[in-house]
């Protein structure tokens, strides 16, 4: 299927503000390998930035109707099938139409096909019968089991199995659940519970042990402030989803099921003996050699899509050098994830066959929390010292920011004042900080092998240019500068509730007008530097050669996915690619 990616000239110098940079209105087309993919939800990170990095990699990405795969907030108008969740029959009817149409690689969402999706499988707690449009009805364990079975017929088919952990507490504006529903239920969650270790991990004494604390005595709601029929509704969501993926882990590991691969992601976690500890003990104990269990979920299509990529690559793995900022990368990145964050890179370093080296291939550059607030300052010069070194000497470099919000603006000022912010392999600081390292080792891993297979065309590198541009994008300028003026007008001026446009209605379009307005102002000096930014397209480049410089970066079509303030998408459009800039790297050395 090709991918058309059309520029309306006028528009665009009109949005750029800069008429001289020629403008590409030509078609971009993607005509390799197709692969099938049901998103998580309709959020970006699970949507546009996926195609962007399908698109970079050469592969066709072919979806589903987005009304299929869409969810809702409380109050907000209903999907066309009547609910707040995806169509699961509709989906379920996709995959195998897809099927029968000869499509053999497939990146598959399990939450969204049993559940419509990540935030409907923390709120179903009883087992729905899926109809199909032909009458049929199945359970459904049913409709998995005839899933699997299905695509398990055709050895040449490459399927790639994603399901998460469920979190500690369900969504907040879903269902019936507030934000005190949340925080007691998460710290019920968190209590501990008795441990269960090798024969006695099953799904039946993990179940069992649920309302019992680390000593085995009954766990009382009323300290939590829940009622029974809360915690009820809980477990049972919690059983119902380790019940599925328990039975999806093994059927797989049966006969004929090699061409299968799962990866599951722990949501919203703790370090602590919680509730998620003897499930994540469970599903990791039915792991075969090429499944994983890691840290983060919304990254989880990113880190299929470039397992894939590599796989048929036949990628040998690479070195990386990593150099930590900060000093607190023996800690967890946030409150949500559950182990060190140093511990959390190996896990993926062995996912994506990265070897860690004092002279990697690779140049990987995190930002932690400051250990020490005094030298919060220092953190920051220190990586910026050595990332543009790494960029005179033409080393690819990939950037995460794993402060948690706890630099302010300061690192992304100096980042782009003094660094070439489009010359990175890839970036990650915005959203959950469980993610972000998923997020960047897929995206960095996938273009360094891509680069490493050969010169990518210009529809592949204009993908890339996305994804970056949005990665960077929405974490200098629309994370913790736009965003918190939105939210200081939602609340202040218009009375309302910036995590649900609905609940009051609210002025949309008075938010989205002021999301433009504030947007256009704060990226102008970010895409000045990505405007003036090389690119390599060979894996180790020379300063003086083997890139491409950016052209125009234009920005439009902002909108709120799910009608709340806490994430945007927006259109990225991109001007022609030029000879190499002059004198950007002597611009960003010190």
């Amino acid at each position: 299927m090709k991918q058309r990616i059309l520029a309306a000239l006028l528009a665009c110098l009109l949005l750029s503000g800069c008429a001289q940079t020629p403008v590409y209105t030509a078609e971009e087309e993607v005509n390799g390998p197709a692969v099938a993919y049901v998103p998580l939800d309709d959020r970006p990170d699970n949507v546009e930035r996926v195609q962007y990095l399908a698109w970079s990699l050469g592969y066709d990405l072919q979806m589903p109707q987005a009304d299929d795969y869409r969810t809702r907030l409380q109050g907000q108008p209903l999907n066309e099938n009547g609910t707040q969740y995806g169509d699961r029959a509709d989906l379920y009817e996709w995959v195998l139409a897809q099927e029968e149409a000869g499509c053999d690689r497939y990146i598959l969402s399990m939450d969204q096909l049993l559940s419509g999706g990540l935030v409907n499988s923390r709120s179903m707690w009883t087992n729905e019968a899926v109809t199909l449009s032909d009458g049929t009805t199945l359970t459904e364990p049913e409709l998995l089991s005839a899933l699997l079975e299905t695509l398990a017929r055709d050895g040449n088919n490459q399927v790639w199995l994603l399901d998460s952990v469920m979190r500690l507490a369900p969504t907040v504006g879903y269902d019936h659940w507030d934000l005190d529903g949340y925080n007691a239920l998460r710290a019920y969650g968190m209590a501990g519970r008795p441990v269960l270790e090798g024969e006695a991990l099953t799904v039946e004494a993990i179940e069992a042990d649920y309302r019992l604390g680390s000593d085995g005595s009954q766990l009382s709601l009323g300290e939590f402030g829940l009622e029974e029929w809360e915690v009820e509704e809980y477990l049972s969501a919690r059983s119902r989803k380790l019940e599925l993926a328990g039975q999806m882990m093994e059927t797989v590991t049966g006969d004929g099921y090699g061409n299968f691969h799962v990866l599951i992601g722990i949501d919203d976690s703790s370090e602590e003996d919680s509730i998620q500890k003897n499930e994540i003990a469970y599903l990791r104990s039915l792991l075969r050699p090429g499944d994983a269990l890691l840290s983060g979920v919304d990254d989880l299509a990113f880190k299929a899509v470039t397992r894939l990529y590599l796989d048929e690559q036949g990628w040998d793995g690479a070195t990386a050098t990593v150099r930590y900022y900060g000093g607190t990368e023996d800690q967890p990145a946030c409150a949500y994830d559950y182990k060190p964050l140093q511990e959390i890179m190996a896990e993926h370093f062995e996912f994506f066959d990265l070897q860690e080296s004092s002279d990697g291939e690779l140049q990987i550059l995190v930002l932690t929390q400051p250990l020490d607030e005094a030298a919060a300052q220092n953190y920051c010069n220190s990586l910026v010292m050595d990332l543009r070194q790494c960029q005179i000497q033409g080393q690819p470099v990939i950037v995460i920011d794993a402060g948690n919000g706890r630099y302010g603006t300061q690192f992304h000022e100096m980042l782009t004042e003094q660094t070439e912010l489009g010359g990175y392999l890839s970036y990650a600081g915005f959203l959950d900080m469980a993610i972000v390292t998923g997020t960047a080792l897929s995206h960095g891993v996938a273009r360094y092998a891509r680069l490493e297979a050969g010169r990518p065309s210009d529809a592949e590198n204009r993908a890339f240019a996305r994804t970056l541009a949005d990665s960077i994008l929405k974490d200098f300028c629309y994370k913790n500068i736009v965003r918190d003026k939105l939210l200081n007008y939602i609340r202040g001026d218009l009375g309302a509730n910036p995590d649900n446009f609905w609940q009051p209605e609210t002025n949309r379009n008075a938010i989205r007008q002021m999301l433009e307005r504030e947007m256009e102002e704060c990226t102008k000096p970010v895409i000045r530097n990505l405007e003036s930014s090389n690119m390599a397209v060979v894996p180790h480049p020379a300063p003086t050669g083997d890139r491409i410089g950016w052209g125009s970066v234009l920005l439009g079509n902002y909108r709120f996915p799910w009608d709340r303030a806490f994430e945007i998408g927006m259109d990225i459009e991109l001007g022609a690619f030029t000879a190499q800039h002059k004198g950007t790297y002597e611009m960003y050395t010190p």
